[in-house]
């Protein structure tokens, strides 16, 4: 039996109301073996790092001292992924549900509730779902509306926010779930990993299904909950598309990697599996480049976005990003310089590791894989087809 985040009322009646959610999967359960369940299920977290949410929780509950905070990142920084604020906008109990039962396993005194302000309906829908709840929850959680921006999900940028209102990743360590929001030991939990809780505390023998934002050559978004057996292909075929339309798939967003598009289409989008084939589920995008489109152009696209969207506090983001993504726009523009492919390669490898948070990691294992799958055509890019992910 797998847990499904997305039964219920069809997904355009809009958000599901509480007294129906109850009716639905009844009362909040009791958190009493909720972390002996997380660990049984091998659930990973939803929100791109796939850390397992067993163990981050088991890190704060084995902590001495005063009670823990817990933060809901509804953030969904990811251009590519739609996941988060489908299930926000349509099941927010279930968020809701996951964000208290986590407070109760983690003996938490506080729960926040982040959102991003450009996702849609998600915030208003938020709002309303907490008015719906009872008293005593209500006091217990607090929306936080979150600014647009890539970085503003990072969990360090998501304490700096509740704590301060401003949204920029600090330097680490210690991680929040050390010292996070007034020095307390913070979980920082994607809103679809806490809606997987309240189905586990509910069904502790059932498997987790994946939301995943599938991006079909020519088409997309669309959002689909998968069996975690389901094959890459499968999951695109099943919105429209097809291995002969597909020259190369982005898995995982704009900090996952390019995928050959005949290698793609057989792999199983189960994360452990995945994990064992050196790749990762990440935040669950899977988008494919058509056949015709420009994989350097579509990579420099990215790059200056992501170089753009750093909180430019450090220099492999403020100088390092910014250099890799001048480098791949004259690639793709036919204006290399000599030995611009190499320095490319070096300077990629040498921002990792060295920012004040994993920006310019992610943004750096984006490009690698990009030289690998689209090598020959950094090595002799012509100007062609510049389509690209939209």
């Amino acid at each position: 039996m797998t847990n499904r985040l997305l039964d219920g009322p069809p997904l355009d009646f809009g958000a599901e109301p509480y007294a129906q959610h109850r009716r639905r999967l009844g009362p909040l359960p009791s958190a009493a073996g909720l972390l002996e369940a997380l660990e049984s299920s091998g659930l990973r977290g939803r929100g791109g790092a796939g850390f397992p949410v067993a163990a981050k929780w088991l890190s704060i509950a084995e902590r001495a001292g005063g009670p823990a905070v817990v933060i809901a990142n509804g953030s969904e920084g990811e251009p590519l992924s739609h996941k988060d604020r489908l299930l926000m906008s349509t099941r927010p109990h279930l968020v809701l549900d996951g964000a208290l039962l986590a407070a109760a396993a983690l003996r938490a005194d506080r729960v926040f509730i982040v959102v991003a302000e450009d996702l849609a309906r998600a915030p208003a829908v938020m709002a309303a779902a907490l008015a719906e709840r009872p008293e005593a929850e209500q006091e217990a959680l607090r929306l936080v509306v979150a600014p647009a921006r890539y970085v503003a999900g990072e969990s360090s940028a998501i304490v700096n926010l509740v704590e301060s209102g401003t949204a920029v990743p600090t330097y680490v360590p210690p991680r929040p779930h050390v010292k996070g929001v007034g020095r307390a030991p913070t979980l920082v939990q994607n809103v679809e990993s806490l809606a997987q809780v309240a189905l586990l505390a509910r069904r502790p023998a059932s498997f987790p299904a994946l939301l995943a934002t599938l991006h079909a050559a020519g088409s997309g978004p669309v959002v689909r909950e998968l069996e975690p057996s389901t094959l890459l292909g499968q999951a695109l075929e099943g919105v429209g598309g097809s291995l002969s339309q597909t020259r190369a798939v982005l898995l995982g967003g704009y900090f996952g990697t390019w995928i050959d598009g005949s290698e793609a289409w057989e792999l199983p989008l189960d994360p452990r599996a995945l994990r064992e084939l050196g790749h990762s589920f990440g935040c669950g995008v899977v988008a494919a480049l058509p056949v015709g489109a420009c994989g350097v152009c579509e990579t420099s696209r990215v790059l200056r976005y992501l170089a753009e969207e750093s909180s430019a506090q450090c220099g492999p983001c403020f100088y390092g990003l910014r250099a890799l993504a001048g480098a791949c726009e004259r690639v793709s523009a036919n204006q290399a310089e000599p030995g611009e492919l190499q320095r490319l390669q070096r300077w990629a490898q040498e921002v990792r590791g060295r920012g004040a948070c994993r920006h310019p990691d992610g943004a750096s294992g984006f490009l690698l894989s990009a030289l690998r799958v689209f090598g020959s055509d950094f090595a002799g890019h012509r100007t062609h087809g510049r389509g690209g992910l939209g």
